[in-house]
């Protein structure tokens, strides 16, 4: 049994657990620190560090970032302070921690969780997920191999309608939706996709996975089985620590 420290950074929390990369359990309940105003990077090392106290945890850590991670730097901060951008992470949080740790796109690790481990385990060929949340953030594996950082979210509809300004759950509260309204703007979301890349499966997570009642018969896509994520809330952490057990192992 493998197990690794699993370190999911969100816009309001910041939160872990050792997992067992061999099921995919957590080996220990979830640890959440609030994110701290501003999530600049220096007040966020010290939170990845204190989760890693907090576990005692002496091996390698997986910790995800809402944005593009290349390299073991974080590219981009839309909902992060913009001293992220250009940042060698990796770097910055083996220091604080003391431990070697592998960095990981949130929606990437969500991605790789469900597809070895909840709505897509033992699903070939394509599988897409999207976390509809304060932004659309997607995933893209064949095969169980990651495509990474692809922002699905930042793509443009009908020439003037960025998808995650205009389908995301941010934008279904702003604008007032009910859960129809807001799955004919997402079924629309959908189809550019399936017309684009053909999936197999769409995997639907972010928070709203948990209210798939409401939303999941009113969402309509072409061709491609559409299914709500499992694994919720653990799936940044579970991914970050797959990640992360894989470099560790060279792959």
């Amino acid at each position: 049994m493998s197990v690794i420290l699993g370190i999911d950074i969100g816009g309001s929390g910041i939160k872990g657990a050792p997992v067992d990369t061999a099921t995919g359990k957590l080996m220990a309940e979830r640890h959440r620190i609030p994110t701290p105003e501003g999530a600049r990077p220096d007040a966020v090392k010290d939170v990845v560090a204190e989760l890693v106290r907090h576990f005692g945890h002496q091996g390698p850590v997986g910790v995800t970032f809402p944005g593009i991670v290349q390299h073991g730097k974080t590219l981009s901060a839309a909902n992060v302070d913009k001293g992220w951008i250009g940042l060698d992470a990796d770097a910055l949080f083996t220091q604080a921690t003391g431990r070697d740790v592998t960095l990981i796109n949130d929606a990437d690790a969500a991605g790789l969780a469900e597809a070895r481990f909840g709505a897509g385990a033992g699903v070939s060929g394509v599988v897409m997920l999207l976390t509809f949340g304060t932004g659309i953030g997607s995933a893209l594996i064949h095969d169980g191999v990651l495509v990474p950082n692809t922002e699905f979210g930042h793509l443009w509809l009908k020439g003037d309608k960025e998808a995650e300004a205009w389908a995301s759950d941010r934008a279904r509260e702003r604008d007032d939706l009910n859960w129809k309204q807001w799955a004919k703007r997402a079924s629309t979301y959908l189809q550019h996709l399936e017309g684009l890349f053909s999936p197999d499966l769409f995997i639907i997570g972010g928070g709203i996975s948990k209210k798939a009642e409401k939303w999941q018969e009113h969402l309509k896509t072409e061709r491609t089985k559409l299914v709500p994520a499992t694994l919720q809330n653990e799936a940044g952490i579970v991914g970050a620590a797959m990640m992360a057990g894989r470099r560790a192992q060279g792959r």
